[in-house]
């Protein structure tokens, strides 16, 4: 592979996405994140969805709570015949700032904070393949 291919999402994590007491959110949801840089990289490298297979590592690093902005990346780091390896990692970007009295209060972080890292294998079926 001469170049490497790379997807990079960000997004708010809502109230909705919050399950737990103090607004903290399901690490399954940076998973869900990690599924779909997945997809986009297997549309870029292949031009199918493919199936993402199994993950092999995945590590819960720090909390992420409602309101906070969370980038997922991921790239390819080796290809078989119709299997993608690939790793991904979530940061926090934005965090809710937790200011009494004022719920809409957020900062960015002059560092992100890695939350969430992992890796996994995806495949494209050969017939399915358009690249």
């Amino acid at each position: 592979m001469t170049e490497q291919i790379t997807s990079l999402i960000r997004l708010r994590m809502s109230a909705h996405d919050a399950h737990y007491a103090g607004n903290l959110v399901d690490g399954s949801r940076m998973l869900g994140l990690f599924g779909d840089v997945a997809t986009e990289l297997l549309i870029r490298c292949d031009g199918d969805e493919g199936l993402f297979v199994a993950y092999d590592k995945v590590e819960f690093l720090a909390p992420v709570f409602a309101g906070d902005f969370i980038e997922a990346v991921g790239h390819i780091v080796s290809m078989g015949k119709s299997s993608r390896k690939m790793v991904f990692e979530a940061r926090k970007v934005i965090s809710a700032a937790q200011v009494a009295g004022q719920v809409s209060a957020a900062d960015v972080l002059a560092q992100p904070i890695v939350v969430c890292r992992a890796s996994g294998t995806c495949v494209v079926p050969v017939g399915f393949q358009r690249k």
